[in-house]
């Protein structure tokens, strides 16, 4: 009889350890788009975007940290640490400690050292009645991360006795994700029979003035969604267009303004949500750029012939084929197989070189618009509104973000610079047409 128990004791242990052996090779390799991102990480930039709930009552921190370690459990991507292979980087899972809610600070989406934070690549933050979610975009967009938000914000409130349903970016925190959520979507999706040339040329860079370090400059316009929109139906555009638009005509009269010897176009650098056109669930980076441009070289510009461009050029290239196109051209070097045997450290330094010599010169500003969020009804109550900031720009440039909750619309702009020419000229532009714009700021504007 001892015998037999004790060679199901062993067959037991080997099972435990054949288990934990299995559960330790579980690893997630980088999205098309999350390979860049670890490669342009630098002392004084990281690619770190931070999503934030205004709640209508002040956050109980011990509360949201147990919704936090509650919530995290269902996204086993964001609960990850980022390791380095011979030929890529990879995400593994992370069971160490955390990550541990923390007051919020004046200067955030400050760079992400991988080592750091007992080495997760999200952080938790809360300041009166915001909740806020900083993460790097090697994890994920901001789809993805608009989940995780929501998801934890839902736990939280749940935990303070309301009942809250699942739906929408709220995840059930009792389901496994499916592996949809998981997928590297482009992968799926890259599958033209031609590689379409990226646009090229190097726009008008903002001159500006580098602030110290770790400074970070926010700038937020809140409007009603109503008077936003009856002024888009009288340019006969869509918000995405009208912002752009105005975007694009600060950044004209911003360069105008300057002594230059040449002009040069101002792009603007957008991303746009794939999953508007290829189905998928995936909660990764499932986005590709387009560049909305006006060449001021060609004359001079009125808004009205401005926001007619824009307009036409979103009809043009925002559409199932040239998306499916661009997608292909950038899933093309991962196929490569010459470039899949080349050493990490080689593609890390030509990558970065790209980037730095061409990829950022090649727009003067970056504009997202995520969009009207929904929540579950019952969840409405409870939240004021959300803000959304790009982070860190890479050079002397802004970075805008839009979104909107019920008839609250947030703009907000994201600087490393000490001038604010550029988002003084856009939200003067808008108060022109019409729209009555709140401005709440951590700087002191110029």
């Amino acid at each position: 009889m001892k015998n037999i128990n004790h060679a199901k004791n062993k067959s037991n242990q080997n099972n435990n350890g054949n288990a934990r052996k299995k559960e330790h090779k579980v690893w997630y390799k980088l999205d098309l788009s999350a390979i860049v991102y670890p490669t342009l990480q630098r002392r004084d930039f990281s690619s770190v975007y931070r999503l934030s709930v205004v709640l209508k009552e002040p956050v109980c921190p011990d509360i949201l940290q147990k919704a936090v370690d509650i919530a995290l459990t269902r996204f086993p991507t964001y609960k990850t640490a980022i390791r380095k292979g011979l030929f890529w980087r990879y995400l593994e899972p992370n069971d160490r400690p955390g990550p541990f809610v923390q007051k919020d600070i004046r200067n955030f989406c400050m760079p992400m050292p991988f080592k750091a934070g007992n080495r997760y690549l999200i952080r938790i933050y809360y300041h009166e009645c915001r909740i806020s979610l900083e993460a790097h975009h090697c994890l994920g967009d901001g789809t993805g991360g608009m989940a995780v938000l929501q998801t934890i914000t839902a736990v939280y409130l749940r935990l303070l006795g309301r009942p809250i349903s699942d739906g929408g970016f709220v995840k059930d925190i009792k389901e496994s994700p499916s592996p949809g959520e998981l997928e590297d979507a482009y992968m799926r999706y890259a599958n033209a029979k031609v590689c379409p040339a990226r646009p090229g040329g190097k726009a008008y860079s903002i001159r500006g003035t580098k602030e110290p370090f770790y400074t970070f400059n926010v700038i937020d316009g809140i409007m009603s969604v109503k008077e936003v929109m009856a002024v888009c139906a009288r340019y006969h555009a869509s918000i995405t267009e009208y912002f752009n638009s105005v975007l694009l005509y600060a950044l004209l009269q911003k360069q105008q303004s300057e002594w230059h010897l040449k002009l040069r176009p101002v792009k603007i650098a957008m991303p746009v949500n794939l999953r508007r056109f290829f189905p998928s669930e995936t909660l990764r980076n499932f986005i590709t750029m387009v560049f909305p441009s006006i060449d001021p070289r060609l004359g001079d510009y009125t808004f009205e012939e401005i926001i007619t461009q824009v307009h036409h050029y979103m009809r043009y290239y925002i559409n199932k084929k040239f998306l499916r196109g661009d997608i292909t051209t950038n899933a093309s070097t991962q196929r490569n197989p010459l470039i899949r045997i080349v050493p990490l450290f080689l593609k890390d330094f030509v990558v970065r070189m790209f980037y730095t010599k061409v990829q950022d010169r090649n727009s003067s500003a970056g504009l997202t618009n995520m969009g009207a969020l929904q929540v579950p009804e019952d969840m409405k109550p409870f939240i004021d509104r959300f803000d959304i900031y790009m982070g860190q720009p890479f050079s002397s440039r802004t970075n805008c973000a839009i979104v909107s909750f019920e008839d609250t619309l947030t703009i907000n702009f994201a600087s490393s610079i000490i001038e604010s020419d550029v988002e003084r000229l856009f939200f003067r532009k808008l108060v022109s047409d019409g729209i009555h714009v709140k401005i709440e700021s951590n700087r002191q504007l110029y």
